[in-house]
C-alpha cells in the first residue's frame, strides 16, 4: 500500500508539472523553485524532486551547473529530429513485426483499433470525433510499438514517444476547428491500413518506410501551426515552450 501512494504522488508531480511546462505557465529558461512548485501543486518534495528527474529525461527540464533544474527551451529543430527519431524505431519496430510475423493476438488489436478510428472519423470531417481519434491514434501507435515482440524496442518506442511534441497525437489537441489538421487524419488513417497490410504481408521493408512516411505527417502539421496566429497555435499543449530558434 505504501508503495502504491508512492506512486500515485510521483504520478500526480509528474502530470501536473508536465502540465505546468506545456502550458506555458513556466517559461522557457525559467529556473524551478522547489517550494513554490511544491506549494503551488499541494505535493511534498520528495515526489517532485523525482518528476523533475523524468522531465529532464523526457526533454522538457534541463539541469543547471549551479544545481536545480529549469525549464528547456525546445526549438522546432528540435522536435523535428524527435519525430525523426520517433519514426526510425516505428519503423524499426513494424519491419521486425513483419519479418518475425506478428502475434495474431497483437494483429487483431491493432484492427481493431483501425476499425474504432474510422468510427471516430465518420464519413466526413464535419462529422470527425477529435477527441476519441487522438486518444484511439495514441494507442494505435503505442501497439504498433509492441508489434514486434521486442520489449527493448516497445520500450524505446515509449520513451521517444513522451519527448517534447514528438507524440503521434501531439500537434492533435485543440485543432478541431483547424481543415488542414482534420484532412490530414484522413490520409493518417488509409497510411494505418497500409501498414498493417504490409505486415501481414510480411514486407518488412515496406512496412518500415510507411512508418517512416506517416511521421513525417506530425511534421507537416508542426511546420502548418508554427506559421499560425501565435493566439490559435496555443491551443496545441506544448507548442508554447518551442521556439523558432
Amino acid at each position: 500500500m505504501a508503495e502504491l501512494e508512492k506512486k500515485t504522488r510521483f504520478m500526480k508531480a509528474l502530470m501536473e508539472l508536465r502540465e505546468l511546462v506545456m502550458s506555458g505557465a513556466l517559461e522557457p529558461g525559467q529556473r524551478l523553485s522547489e517550494v513554490a512548485v511544491s506549494q503551488q501543486l499541494g505535493i511534498s518534495r520528495t515526489p517532485l524532486r523525482e518528476a523533475m528527474a523524468r522531465l529532464v529525461e523526457e526533454g522538457f527540464l534541463e539541469r543547471i551547473p549551479t544545481g536545480g533544474c529549469r525549464v528547456r527551451q525546445v526549438t522546432v529543430a528540435d522536435v523535428v529530429d524527435s519525430i525523426e527519431v520517433r519514426g526510425t524505431i516505428e519503423g524499426m519496430a513494424v519491419r521486425l513485426a513483419a519479418e518475425r510475423g506478428a502475434a495474431p493476438g497483437a494483429l487483431r488489436v491493432c484492427h481493431d483499433l483501425v476499425d474504432r478510428i474510422d468510427e471516430a472519423l465518420g464519413a466526413s470531417e464535419a462529422e470527425t470525433d477529435f477527441e476519441a481519434y487522438a486518444d484511439l491514434n495514441a494507442a494505435f501507435h503505442e501497439a504498433l510499438g509492441a508489434l514486434a515482440g521486442s520489449e527493448t524496442v516497445r520500450r524505446e518506442h515509449a520513451r521517444v514517444s513522451q519527448l517534447p511534441l514528438a507524440g503521434p497525437s501531439a500537434f492533435l489537441q485543440g485543432q478541431i476547428a483547424v481543415p488542414e489538421i482534420r484532412r490530414s487524419l484522413f490520409v493518417a488513417q488509409r497510411q494505418h491500413r497500409a501498414l498493417i497490410e504490409a505486415i501481414e504481408a510480411r514486407e518488412g521493408t515496406r512496412a518500415e518506410a510507411l512508418a517512416r512516411e506517416h511521421a513525417r505527417l506530425a511534421r507537416a502539421n508542426l511546420d502548418y501551426l508554427m506559421q499560425r496566429d501565435p493566439d490559435e497555435a496555443g491551443a496545441v499543449p506544448g507548442l508554447a515552450m518551442v521556439s523558432a530558434g
